[in-house]
């Protein structure tokens, strides 16, 4: 049995264990079985979802234009919540991800798609998926640990500004869409020498025309449409958007922020291995368990582990590659971080609350 690697819960600089290459090729193999099976049955399960999405969108719109019936404005905003949840969970995270880029279909293809999400998808690719999912958890690398606004790590300086984080982390949750949106602007960038101010007003600039648009849609344009039902319709949209921020700031939380889930120092990627780097995607992530309902609605998220080692495979094979992962994991020793949501978000809670005073 391979000695399992320390696990601190703090960045600190480890001799990666002698087994990390042999661990990363039964990663890469678990990879290539996937790669080579994709197919119709992943092409049918992401047109499907697309189609339950559009189809609970539509119902409800209409459902909320006559929302003055108290029975409609429930049934509207419940499938309007869903199918914003699912096109920002299941549909625009996966698919800027590019996880169905190999069917060659341009309406499922992460260079033309545009969520219903606040940011810019150009934007989100490029904090997510290359600054994030590249240097996940490293103190001074990853701008999503904390998200520049939360003290996550010791390592990060403590300032007397943390004190109050628990609470605007709990604010953050309903206008979760705008806080992303704000800090995929990267303005410390700017001050910091890598970004030019004119690069930060052009991206204002499309942020800026985008949140129109979508403010236009859900506060004005569908409201009109609704005649006498426009208050309630509007108020119905608003809901929704709230909801499905709530939702999405809970299942990132808990995937990146349980107790269990460690930060890495800079020192500890200097000449990192494909192993290495695979070692410090599950160390640095949590899963949450649930049935296939509960998935989907998080975009399969509740795997983030397997989302990290993977991140371009299809979202819907992540529930076969869970075991495998976390069997691979316990015959290696690493640790794998998973539990109910509601632990996981308990969980979260004291790493906000803990990391908030110094020490």
């Amino acid at each position: 049995m391979p000695t399992p690697p320390s696990k601190p819960t703090t960045a600190h600089p480890l001799e990666p264990p002698p087994w990390t290459d042999e661990f990363g090729t039964e990663l890469d193999r678990l990879r290539a079985e996937i790669v080579a099976g994709r197919g119709a049955r992943d092409a049918r399960y992401i047109h499907r979802v697309i189609a339950v999405q559009r189809g609970l969108e539509a119902g409800g719109r209409i459902a909320l234009s006559v929302s003055l019936l108290p029975p409609a404005w429930l049934a509207g905003t419940a499938m309007l919540t869903t199918a914003k949840v699912l096109e920002n969970m299941e549909l625009g995270h996966n698919i800027l991800h590019g996880q169905w880029d190999w069917m060659g279909d341009p309406a499922v293809h992460s260079t033309t798609w545009e969520w219903d999400f606040l940011t810019p998808a150009d934007a989100w690719k490029h904090t997510h998926n290359h600054l994030h999912h590249t240097y996940t958890n490293v103190v001074g690398r990853d701008r999503d640990l904390g998200y520049t606004i939360l003290r996550m790590s010791p390592e990060q300086p403590w300032r007397p500004v943390y004190l109050l984080q628990p609470l605007y982390a709990a604010l953050l949750a309903p206008v979760f869409e705008w806080g992303i949106a704000l800090y995929d602007l990267e303005a410390d960038a700017v001050t910091a020498g890598r970004k030019s101010v004119r690069s930060l007003f052009g991206e204002i600039g499309r942020l800026f025309r985008k949140g129109v648009r979508q403010a236009a849609k859900d506060y004005v344009l569908f409201p009109l449409l609704a005649g006498p039902s426009a208050l309630p319709c509007l108020l119905g949209n608003l809901t929704a958007n709230v909801l499905r921020n709530v939702w999405a700031h809970t299942v990132i939380f808990c995937g990146h922020f349980p107790g269990d889930v460690r930060t890495f120092s800079e020192a500890d990627i200097e000449g990192e291995t494909r192993g290495q780097w695979y070692l410090r995607q599950i160390q640095g992530s949590a899963d949450f368990e649930g049935g296939f309902l509960l998935h989907v609605l998080s975009g399969n998220l509740g795997h983030q582990i397997e989302h990290h080692v993977f991140p371009d495979l299809p979202s819907s094979r992540y529930a076969e590659l869970a075991p495998r992962v976390r069997s691979l994991c316990a015959e290696y020793g690493v640790p794998y971080a998973t539990g109910p949501l509601w632990r996981q978000y308990a969980s979260m809670w004291g790493r906000v609350v803990r990391y908030a005073v110094p020490g």
